[in-house]
């Protein structure tokens, strides 16, 4: 509290630091108390709770007439809400939306607004409204003693400090709400459900939140759209008070043609279809040619959308746009709310229901008490009504003769005041002699009603079996079938900007100065191609237009750039340099593309190597990825397409002559490195130059393989083979006399149309594994 200094001129001084930290304190606590957040009772803010009572005086019940929601405001305003008469009306409206309310309280008649633009309601003037039939839950028991009253701002009413709900609406409708230095979002849910949790948690009190999810399965919106979020996910926000949960469009497939019928939680049907048009203008829908909103009054949502042609995936269409656009949306769960205690907390399921169902007790308890109370009272007044009559002449003359009539009925009878004050209160028609049988039968009543009454009041088993009872009826009355599906869903991807590329052929092709461009085909002759004056044709790669191209310099370094991105080998392309930055003075050795999956063998002819996949050496740092590290004095051998192909071999020629044939699973797989021992080379001789790898080749064992030395060659089937197949890593043997200068190796495969086991880069005039620089 601030320290409050008297002074002599009657002011009272206090620090700004104490006074403004005070100030803001008290604001704080009366924006959450008063204002943002609901109470854990009967779910109502201050504003929706003043307007239900408001409404229930002016007696607007489901089943009288409509009246204007002006008045309505006007007395909310008038007598216990002192705010904002458009605050007040947008309340309203909010509770009259079954768009916006899973269980609407008011029934509204006229323009309460749309899904697609719920603030497009019409002015309170226009509109009329009555409390909808659920509004029973909250009101039925009011004038029963059931809750406590306060007075209103300025004291000349009373009005109730929350409603006995006979049901957990906390849960049901939900609310969110922004307070100081916190806010609330709790998600609606389904009746039928909460009351089956509220039940367990009757049955057995130390139940839970795992138990308790056994009925509560999720939130339950308005809206049919799919809720997303994994079960364990669910339970975690159950267990914590606090997540996230995704909810899903709904859509079916008519006629080719992709149709949205349900959309997620106060989701704009126009919005969704305007973030589809915008990608369409801007190009990142071209599978998609027009849309069509045909919602109407039978169907509320019905959004068409139009693939381009029959052979459009639709399934993939659809996992773009939700991960793009608000067919699919987060809802933030935080279930702050005041406690019993009066306090803001946030609460989990059980705590939830436990203090809810401690109300509910409490609630029920001063309704049979207030009953039991009105019925002893009256069992009091016949008691005495029955002497009356038992002794009605006797009355009679005491009234018309004495001046003080109650005073000698106390005495004559030993009646109370009460008693006697009854008496005198009869009308001349209840004096006929059928009234005493009245009154005994009446007493009858009223005294098997209290005994009854005594007995659930004494009895926590009594009162336990009403309150369920008084639930079941109210989920009979009031419960539906879930509206929100709850289904395991794939995570939505949207389209990579590859996704978006054409698959046609291309072939890349690479200059020996570093001129990159791509041709349409794979037809194509790329030595043919003109060239700036100097420069000449080095390497060309065959893929397709949404494949990733790996270039691999003599460092070892690997750069990675969209195929789809390269200029057109219509004009003589653009200096690689410009998109990469390899080190100074690197030379490009190597092209690589295709499928993230697909593998290559990276090799140095030192005589080392291994095998990589294209997914794992793309990345996309403009100064690469070393990938290969070379051993002194070797060099970057080019790439290798490894093909998929079973009981594939690696043939490893030295300039020397010596050959070894391998397994290439004695290969390993790996992402960067030196990679293993291919054919033993001393160090030094690669140091010297003197020895290295000059030739490899992958082939099937149904493959032919022809060595070309110059001008002979040499034809050989796997079963020729054998005399220089070998461990990983031996010398390998001498080729015959006139094949120890092997240039080129030619993979004939067993299938004349596959092209496989070739250079990932062909250099100009050389076959399979030719190594371009030697």
């Amino acid at each position: 509290m601030p320290d409050f200094q008297h002074t002599d001129d009657g002011f009272e001084r206090v620090a700004l630091k104490d006074y403004t930290e005070k100030a803001y304190l008290d604001y704080s606590m009366y924006v959450i108390q008063e204002r943002a957040l609901p109470h854990v009772s009967d779910g109502l803010k201050p504003v929706q709770r003043r307007i239900i009572y408001a409404m229930s005086e002016l007696g607007l019940k489901s089943t009288s007439k409509y009246k204007k929601s002006a008045r309505s405001v006007g007395d909310v305003l008038g007598k216990f809400h002192p705010h904002g008469d458009s605050a007040c009306y947008e309340a309203m409206v909010l509770m009259a939306q079954p768009f916006s309310y899973r269980y609407p309280l008011i029934d509204g008649q006229g323009n309460w607004g749309s899904p697609d633009d719920p603030k497009s309601f019409a002015a309170m003037r226009y509109t009329e409204s009555r409390l909808a039939a659920f509004a029973d839950v909250l009101l039925s028991e009011l004038g029963q003693g059931t809750v406590n009253w306060v007075p209103n701002f300025d004291g000349t009413l009373d009005e109730p400090s929350s409603l006995p709900a006979r049901l957990p609406h906390i849960l049901l409708n939900g609310t969110t709400g922004i307070a100081v230095g916190m806010a609330t979002d709790v998600p609606p849910h389904n009746v039928r459900e909460m009351v089956s949790a509220c039940i367990r948690l009757l049955d057995e009190p130390e139940a839970d939140v795992a138990a308790l999810c056994e009925h509560v399965l999720g939130p339950d919106f308005p809206t049919t759209a799919e809720i997303i979020t994994p079960r364990a996910d669910l339970r975690q926000i159950y267990e914590t008070g606090r997540g996230s949960l995704r909810m899903r469009a709904r859509w079916v497939q008519d006629a080719g043609e992709i149709v949205i019928t349900d959309l997620p939680h106060q989701v704009s049907g126009n919005k969704v279809l305007e973030q589809i048009a915008q990608q369409m203008q801007n190009k990142k829908l071209p599978m998609v040619t027009d849309l069509r909103d045909e919602s109407d009054h039978e169907n509320p949502t019905r959004l068409v959308i139009i693939p381009r042609s029959n052979r459009v995936d639709l399934e993939a269409v659809m996992a773009h746009l939700f991960a793009s656009t608000d067919l699919e949306k987060s809802y933030r769960v935080n279930l702050n709310m005041i406690g019993i205690d009066g306090r803001p907390a946030v609460k989990n399921l059980r705590t939830i229901l436990t203090e809810w169902l401690a109300y509910r007790r409490e609630t029920v308890r001063r309704r049979l008490q207030y009953r039991l109370d009105k019925i002893v009272a009256r069992l009091h007044i016949l008691e005495g009504l029955l002497i009356a009559y038992l002794n009605i002449d006797e009355v009679i003359e005491i009234i018309r003769n004495e001046d003080k009539p109650k005073t000698v009925f106390i005495e004559r009878f030993g009646l109370t005041e009460t008693q006697a004050e009854a008496i005198l209160e009869l009308k001349l028609r209840h004096l006929a002699k059928l009234e005493e049988m009245k009154i005994r039968g009446e007493q009858e009543e009223l005294a098997a009603e209290r005994k009854g009454l005594e007995t659930t009041l004494g009895s926590d088993r009594r009162m336990r079996s009403l309150i369920k009872k008084e639930l079941l009826e109210d989920a009979e009355t009031y419960g539906d079938e879930r509206r929100s599906p709850l289904v395991a869903r794939a995570e939505a991807r949207a389209f990579s900007e590859a996704d978006l590329v054409s698959n046609d052929p291309i072939t890349v092709v690479l200059s020996e100065k570093g001129w990159v461009r791509a041709a349409k085909g794979h037809d194509i002759d790329p030595a043919g191609l003109s060239y700036k004056a100097g420069d000449r044709f080095a390497l060309a790669v065959k893929g397709r237009n949404n494949h990733q191209l790996l270039f691999l310099d003599n460092t070892g370094r690997v750069y990675s750039l969209p195929a789809h991105t390269m200029p057109s080998a219509r004009g003589q392309g653009e200096p690689l340099t410009g998109r990469v930055n390899p080190p100074s003075g690197a030379t490009f050795s190597g092209l690589m593309m295709g499928e993230p999956d697909d593998q290559v063998l990276l090799a140095s002819d030192a005589g080392y190597g291994f095998v990589a996949r294209l997914g794992e050496l793309s990345g996309k740092n403009r100064a690469g990825k070393a990938v290969l590290s070379i051993p002194k004095g070797g060099k970057v051998m080019q790439p290798l397409s490894i093909p998929r192909r079973e009981n594939l071999h690696l043939a490893v020629i030295s300039n020397e002559g010596r050959m070894l044939v391998f397994p290439l699973s004695d290969l390993p797989e790996m992402a960067k490195g030196k990679g293993n021992k291919l054919i033993g080379i001393p160090s030094a001789r690669v140091q010297t130059r003197d020895e290295f790898i000059s030739t490899l080749a992958v082939f099937s064992t149904s493959d032919q393989i022809v060595l070309h030395a110059g001008k002979r060659h040499l034809g050989l089937r796997f079963g020729d083979l054998e005399h220089y197949l070998g461990d990983r890593g031996r010398r390998g043997h001498k080729l015959p006399r006139g094949l120890q200068r092997v240039d080129r190796v030619e993979v004939i495969p067993a299938a004349a149309d596959t092209e496989q086991g070739t250079p990932a880069s062909e250099p100009p005039g050389q076959s399979a594994g030719e190594q371009g620089d030697e």
